[in-house]
């Protein structure tokens, strides 16, 4: 997944031209000397950012007395955000305040959200008061506590979506030479650097963030976050006179907005059955003269009705709003086109959401290794990013040159083979998750501990190992496919728009999981029956809520084989069919 993103982010570099705020060459400013600072601004970001969220759930739970369900809406509506912010941010960024701007907010809104969150765990107006253990009565949070709550973890989105947005570009925009030309080497020593670092920073703050935690208080262990982001902050900022900074331009998403309001301006307009009969609006040079006959609603968007009012005099378009290039009109088109195949991918992405319920399964075992160890239930997530790591080298470096040596030629799985291959984990990892837990809650029922939130059952953490492997690797033979599937389909023009697909749709999922939740919560309770999301994950059934799942992606993967074969030979399956006749 990594690998792709960054193959994605460096063609979009590649592709668009960048003006110096300067305008005075590179010479003086940007270089490998910025990369000590800008690698370290994100990778201590990345720690403090994901070590606040694997415990959240208990957070919710034990000091602001949320129910089970409340608090996953919560932090479902959270990653949706999250997810989403990166490409607002990239819009804002690209369009107004440049890359620069853009990652310095990013970092001071984030350290205010973390600053905010570590003052709920001293003020003890700022969350309700403790539960009477006697007579285990708790007060509810109040709305005021609610809404301040949700406002640390609105300003953590949006920080983390002015600094993921234009991080990894920033530090490319250092190592270009004058003139716009690429230093390939060095790109590619940057990006590998920049992805490895965000890994380490993943496995470094899920185990030892959370031990402080669960060990420490919630003082100390948010408190951490706090003085990272500080570091990271200062980290950026202390560099700002050697960096490179260019101006804000044109964003390509905000060309899609214009495509579809000039369409919509134009709606009116009667097309002719031939596309050579209108007089259409594109670039100077190699560029595409006529739009496509698909969809063809939108290349009302770039008809030029009269020339005198629509182009300037040098030929200009005078309304960006009301007309469009015919490149613009089919870039939005190669969007639309893999809409279906892409909503494919948001039942697996709730899938992978669970991880809350995965933290109350893991609290509920026996976590301890050695008699003076016990591992925090929140590191657990650790083992899913130690699975994508297995699943790359095991696919790059065993299965693909076995393969090939068993059927004598280079074996490759295409990217809608590997996006099924992910959903089948993701399926498979469902039922080994219900299975799981319905032994894991028969066990408790039969100790005696259906009624105690805090009880740990004889039972082995590790048998939780293969759903966290399973979903890793799911997630990674997806993700990976998905954003080299949109990186193949779209212009070179669009390539930052792939990896841009994907967080998105991950947003979505996060709203569809918070939505299927409420309504299974609901639906469960009826006739007074006890919630399968109980607070109580002894009386809940997770079980049941696992099965669920793993009937939608049953219907998921149907789902999928329809859209794969509605959306037709791909551009790697022409490249693959070429390959094989020269071949033959």
């Amino acid at each position: 997944m990594m690998e792709n993103s960054a193959d994605a982010e460096r063609e979009s570099l590649i592709t668009k031209p960048l003006l110096n705020d300067d305008h005075d060459g590179f010479s003086g400013k940007g270089g490998f000397r910025t990369m000590p600072f800008i690698l370290a601004n994100e990778s201590l970001a990345q720690v403090a950012s994901y070590g606040l969220q694997p415990n959240m759930i208990l957070y919710l739970t034990r000091e602001y007395h949320l129910n089970m369900a409340t608090g996953s809406n919560i932090l479902f509506l959270w990653s949706a955000a999250t997810h989403l912010m990166p490409l607002l941010g990239a819009i804002v960024a690209d369009s107004f305040l440049g890359r620069f701007r853009m990652i310095l907010f990013g970092c001071v809104i984030s350290l205010l959200g973390m600053a905010l969150l570590w003052l709920t765990t001293m003020i003890p107006q700022a969350k309700p008061p403790p539960c009477y253990e006697s007579n285990n009565n708790c007060s509810s949070a109040t709305s005021l506590q609610l809404f301040l709550l949700c406002c640390c973890f609105g300003l953590l989105s949006i920080g983390g979506g002015g600094i993921g947005s234009s991080s990894l570009a920033f530090g490319a925009d250092q190592l270009r030479r004058a003139g716009g030309q690429n230093n390939g080497w060095a790109l590619e020593c940057y990006f590998s650097w920049y992805y490895a670092l965000c890994t380490i920073s993943i496995l470094i703050a899920l185990p030892c963030i959370v031990y402080v935690q669960e060990n420490l208080g919630w003082q100390v262990g948010f408190g951490i976050p706090v003085m990272l982001m500080l570091l990271s902050t200062l980290s950026f900022s202390l560099a700002s006179h050697l960096y490179v900074k260019l101006k804000a331009k044109s964003s390509l998403i905000v060309e899609m907005f214009q495509v579809a309001v000039a369409s919509y301006r134009k709606r009116h307009i009667e097309l002719p059955t031939e596309s050579s009969k209108m007089l259409y609006h594109h670039h100077r040079g190699p560029s595409i003269c006529l739009p496509s006959e698909k969809l063809r609603f939108l290349n009302k968007a770039c008809i030029i009705i009269d020339p005198e009012k629509d182009l300037t005099t040098d030929g200009r378009v005078a309304d960006p709003w009301s007309l469009c290039t015919v490149n613009q009109v089919e870039d939005l088109k190669s969007i639309l086109k893999v809409i279906p195949l892409w909503s494919t991918g948001m039942i697996m992405s709730i899938n992978v959401s669970q991880g809350s319920f995965s933290v109350l399964q893991a609290k509920s075992m026996n976590r301890k290794f050695g008699p003076n160890f016990e591992m925090p239930a929140g590191s657990f997530g650790m083992f899913t990013v130690v699975s994508a790591v297995l699943w790359i080298a095991l696919y790059q470096q065993i299965f693909l040159p076995v393969a090939s040596r068993i059927m004598g030629r280079p074996v490759h799985l295409s990217t809608r083979k590997r996006m099924g291959i992910g959903m089948a984990l993701s399926f498979v990892c469902m039922i080994v998750t219900a299975t799981v837990e319905a032994k894991r809650r028969s066990l408790a029922i039969r100790e005696g501990y259906s009624d105690d939130l805090d009880a740990v059952v004889d039972m082995s953490v590790l048998w939780l190992l293969p759903q966290y492997f399973l979903i890793g690797a799911a997630e990674t033979a997806s993700a990976i496919a998905q954003n080299e599937f949109y990186y193949s389909e779209f212009p070179r023009s669009m390539s930052s728009i792939s990896s841009t697909l994907f967080s998105l749709g991950v947003s979505a999922a996060n709203l569809v999981a918070s939505f299927l939740m409420n309504a299974i919560d609901k639906l469960s309770k009826l006739g007074g029956k006890e919630s399968w999301i109980e607070t109580n994950i002894n009386k809940g059934h997770y079980d049941y809520y696992y099965w669920v799942l793993a009937g939608l992606s049953v219907l998921n993967m149907i789902y999928f084989l329809i859209c794969s074969k509605a959306y037709g030979p791909s551009k790697e399956d022409e490249k693959e069919t070429t390959f094989r006749e020269d071949d033959n």
